[in-house]
């Protein structure tokens, strides 16, 4: 269900639970739980708020009450104002001097906010976060970019007992947002003093504000003149809590969730050395660094450039004994395509020094490789750090690394170039770039030198204490192995999904933790994880029998399966990124549990996949592979475009395009085969006005079983990731149904399949077509195996290790009293510039499922989720563009009307509305025609539009060719102001469908029914 207020009181009320907890849900929880108590729903039902209470959440949040507490105990803050206007923003700015940052009460991420260098910047910062903040206030701050940004995660318990868990610096300073940020721990640059200067002020602050379990506390410091402050406090788990417990190995979250239960922490036991209290601080022996993955070619129009607003959609966390060994392996476990800072596929560029200082000046992603590239140009540190504001050690630790590039090319790789490499983290990729030889041979010749990995723990005390953890890393900088793998102990290896990123997410730890636990209950008591993602569950390391917090690279995977032995890897669970070792890990002799790895390429490479249909006469789009612009220029020819290029091995659409003509045609092809060197690029006829559907199943080689058949509820050309999604289907026909679940039978057997798959379906005049087959766990599969109550991974855990699947009533999905709906969730505010028009690359950030006793009660309650506003009356914007669009529309708005909201609606989409006699129009004028009255952009600022109905008139080729700016204008605006936009006609139409719904219905709000038992 949503986690609002509304429906949070409807399940205080009905549960009538003792307690509530609000630190572990992020912002979302945190701003509910807010909610709910201001609305005396927890003195109503004597609800006990557990750990930080009310009083110190609003400290927190509120960023007036802030910096107030923070004056009152002695820590110092900056000069600021909270206000509630722009005029005030306006007066506060002049006042403190230009350029401020507005940061914006109760958000997420930066979310909203910014820094503005003048009073036009201010404005459009300070009426977006005004909207974005839950009470409707924004702090107008003093900037100090060039300042450090340093973290302190602190623990503390009702009696007034604290720790520092873990300080953290952030290497790309104050300008950038902490989640944005490269992240280091612990600090580097900060001596002894000013350590202990920022802990104490961190102690005194949480304790002040009622900090009751965990929080993190951020400062800023001038180390040229010692002037620190502190910038603000999150009471509660964050994704710099998640990388803190990680990286020392103390479980942040349970301990806090013991404190709020009334534990102290002298009474809770380290749960690594199993003798020492809680109330020990934890001492790190190895550096950790937390590297954001951002995805911002996924987005037409995107800014790159970092600030104050968070843009990243995952993390990785790499552990090592030196900083450049951990920075290179962090780069590796990003999965972007870089073995390191150096020596890369694509390092042939050489920049102009204008072009590096600017990109130093300016930070966007890629920042640290213009540091390198900075000083391979001969440019100082001094500069280089005047530039960046990045500290000089660690520009100094960057040009060790150039420094080893450079040698690796000019001397002879002898023992001691190749450890002092290896020390600095560069792969056998790096060096064999370096030496015109393939990593495979570099690893053989590392190995007969002698030169390994050893194993080290995790252990919270730096080796003080003994340590019974099997919490796992791998390094150059050590001499022995902390841990040996009898034979006894051999198991199965699972590797996991990496970062979170667009396409691959929280869905892929569900199934690689739920893989572990499946594994185990068919008898497999040693079960060992490698993955990199600090966010995860699967990283925690009470999950299996050992977990290796290392990189998903073949080489790194070798030298675990070099030490560990196992009877094989599983590799189904993992994602794209796991998926794509599988033939790797083959070739280098490993046994993989599950579907073999030839059957494997056999699906992921188009050509070979599209070669099995044929062979057994299902239907699929016409195609065909190609490898010159020629050819491909024909086919699209006879074909007639659209036409659709797809690359083999990608994940979430991946140079995955829609072209609509000869010039584009040669542009997407050359990003596809760069992608995809050693695979065959495919082009698809695209079909316009069809459905997708996805099947979800598990085979064990003999036996299918069909999870569900799963409808996007969009039309076919945006991509599934993006797609609302129903279960059961809403508007195919039995024989289509018996037709789809035949082919997907029959493909699984095809394949030989053992374990999960995925299988995409297109309906294009009643005909079924298949688009591709993923021979591992997918997306969707968490949200099936929920609503059918039956967990598709634990089915799939028994076919691996070569099982018979047990008996489960055949199409059960069928069966099902209840409907299912899965929601995109976006995160186009946090992308200055980004567009919102959906195509076939994936876009969505998360997502929501929500489940109910009609497919509009589960819709009402997945838009809720995902931070749509359901008005009841109001006000839209409809600009459509097409006359087909138009005529599909006209329902819609005619039940619009009926509901009572009032329309407004562009020249041409009015002349159309008027003409079909829909009621009273009003014409509105474009943000590009500010003197033109009544203005879009006018109505957007003062809120007096609900939402907006944008339906280009074809979606994907308005975004490629020549995309209408005024358009753009409109959807771009009212994101930045909060206002719903729905841009597809099946999204509008439901939409409104909804709100007719809503007005005679209530959602029902039930609890979530546990797995039938296998």
């Amino acid at each position: 269900m949503p986690v609002t207020p509304e429906y949070v009181s409807s399940i205080i009320e009905s549960e009538r639970p003792d307690g509530i907890m609000l630190g572990y849900g992020g912002q979302t929880a945190l701003n509910c739980g807010v909610k709910i108590a201001e609305a005396d729903v927890l003195q109503k039902y004597g609800v006990k708020v557990l750990g930080t209470q009310i009083p110190g959440i609003q400290k927190t949040e509120d960023r007036q009450l802030f910096k107030d507490s923070m004056s009152e105990c002695g820590v110092p803050v900056l000069k600021s104002k909270t206000v509630n206007t722009f005029e005030d923003a306006k007066k506060a700015a002049e006042e403190l001097g230009y350029p401020v940052i507005i940061r914006v009460a109760y958000t997420l991420g930066g979310r909203g906010g910014g820094v503005a260098h003048n009073e036009i910047e201010l404005h459009e910062i300070v009426e977006r976060g005004l909207n974005a903040s839950l009470v409707h206030q924004v702090l107008i701050e003093e900037y100090i970019g060039h300042w450090k940004q340093i973290e302190y995660e602190v623990m503390q318990d009702y009696e007034g007992n604290n720790v520092i868990v873990c300080n953290m610096e952030n290497v790309l300073s104050m300008r950038v947002h902490t989640g944005d940020n490269i992240v280091v721990a612990p600090s580097q640059t900060i001596d002894n003093r000013e350590y202990h200067m920022l802990r104490s002020a961190a102690l005194r602050g949480t304790k002040h504000v009622g900090i009751i379990g965990e929080c993190n506390i951020q400062f800023a410091l001038d180390v040229s003149s010692d002037r620190y402050v502190a910038i603000e406090i999150n009471p509660r788990l964050s994704r710099s809590s998640a990388l803190a417990s990680k990286a020392t190995g103390y479980p942040l979250a349970y301990m806090s969730a013991k404190i709020g239960l009334g534990h102290t922490l002298p009474d809770l036991v380290n749960r690594i050395t199993k003798t020492t209290t809680a109330c020990f601080e934890p001492s790190l022996d190895y550096v950790v660094i937390k590297h954001p993955r951002w995805d911002f070619t996924k987005f037409e129009r995107a800014n790159r450039r970092l600030g104050p607003t968070m843009k990243s959609v995952g993390e990785v966390m790499a552990v090592g004994r030196t900083f450049e060994e951990s920075l290179q392996k962090s780069i590796r476990m990003l999965d972007i395509g870089n073995d390191g800072l150096v020596l890369n596929r694509n390092d042939a560029k050489d920049y102009e020094i204008e072009e590096i200082e600017d990109h130093l000046l300016n930070a966007e992603d890629n920042v640290l490789y213009y540091v390198a590239a900075a000083l391979k140009k001969g440019i100082s540190v001094e500069k280089i750090q005047k530039l960046s504001f990045v500290d000089p050690w660690f520009i100094e630790k960057i040009k060790n690394i150039v420094d080893v590039e450079s040698n690796l090319k000019q001397k002879p790789l002898d023992k001691t170039l190749m450890r002092k490499a290896k020390h600095l983290g560069f792969s056998d990729k790096q060096i064999g770039r370096a030496i015109q030889k393939e990593d495979l041979e570099v690893r053989k010749i590392r190995k007969d030198m002698g030169v390994l990995p050893v194993i080290k723990q995790i252990d919270t005390l730096a080796a003080e204490w003994p340590a019974k953890t099997n919490y796992l890393y791998m390094t150059y900088g050590g001499l022995d192995n902390d841990i040996t793998v009898s034979a006894d102990q051999r198991g199965i290896v699972v590797l996991g999904a990496g970062p979170y990123r667009i396409g691959s997410s929280v869905e892929f730890d569900w199934g690689t933790v739920n893989m572990v636990w499946g594994l185990q209950q068919n008898g497999e008591s040693n079960v060992v994880v490698v993955n990199c993602n600090p966010e995860t569950v699967s990283t925690d390391y009470d999950i299996c029998s050992r977990l290796y917090f290392e990189e998903l690279t073949l080489e790194r995977i070798l030298d675990i399966t070099d030490v560990e032995n196992p009877k094989g890897v599983v590799t189904s669970v993992g994602g794209q990124t796991a998926n794509n070792l599988t033939p790797k890990l083959a070739k280098s002799g490993i046994k993989l549990f599950g579907t073999s790895a030839e059957d494997v390429d056999r699906a992921e490479d188009r050509s070979k996949f599209s070669a099995v249909l044929d062979k057994l006469h299902i239907k699929q789009p016409q195609w065909q592979a190609f490898s010159s612009f020629s050819e491909a220029k024909s086919f699209a020819i006879k074909v007639g475009y659209p036409v659709l290029v797809r690359p083999s091995y990608v994940l979430s659409g991946a140079a995955m395009k829609v072209v609509w003509s000869q010039e584009e045609l040669s542009k997407y092809v050359g990003e596809a085969t760069t992608l995809s060197p050693d695979h065959p690029v495919v082009i698809t006829k695209f079909m316009l006005n069809s459905l997708e559907v996805d099947v979800d199943g598990v085979s064990d080689g003999k036996n299918v079983f069909i999870g569900a058949l799963v409808e996007h509820i969009d039309a076919a050309g945006v991509h599934s990731g993006d797609a609302m999604m129903v279960i059961p289907p809403w508007r195919l026909s039995n024989k289509q149904i018996e037709t789809i679940t035949d082919y997907a039978t029959r493909i699984a057997k095809s394949f030989n399949i053992k374990g999960p798959f995925n299988l995409q379906f297109l309906i294009h005049h009643d005909q079924v077509y298949v688009i591709e087959l993923n021979i591992r766990a997918s997306r969707s599969m968490p949200f099936v195996s929920k609503l059918i109550k039956t967990n598709l991974i634990t089915l799939a855990a028994q076919a691996v290790l070569g099982k018979e699947l047990p008996k489960v009533a055949p199409d059960k999905w069928k069966k099902t009293t209840i409907h299912g709906i899965k929601m995109p969730q976006f995160s186009f505010m946090q992308l200055d510039g980004a567009d919102i028009v959906l195509g076939v690359e994936m876009q969505s950030t998360g997502e929501a499922a929500c489940f109910g006793d009609s497919f509009y009660d589960a819709l009402a309650k997945g838009l809720i989720s995902v931070g749509y506003n359901l008005p009841k009356t109001g006000t839209a914007l409809i600009t459509i563009g097409g006359a087909e669009n138009k005529e599909k529309l006209l329902q819609t708005m005619a039940t619009l009307k009926h509901l009572g909201f009032k329309i407004l609606a562009t020249e041409h989409t009015a002349e159309f509305l008027t003409e079909k006699q829909i009621g009273e129009v009003q014409i509105v004028h474009k943000i590009s025609e500010p003197d033109r009255k009544p203005n879009i952009s006018d109505l957007l600022y003062e809120r007096k539009i609900n939402f907006i109905i944008n339906i280009p008139s074809t979606s994907t080729l308005e975004k490629y060719v020549g995309m209408l700016y005024d358009e753009y204008q409109i959807r771009r605006k009212a994101i930045e102001l909060g206002i719903p936009v729905l841009t597809t006609t099946e999204l509008a139409e439901s939409f409104v469908k909804t709100l007719e719904w809503m007005t005679h219905n209530e959602t029902t709000k039930k609890a979530l029914e546990p797995y039938d038992p296998i």
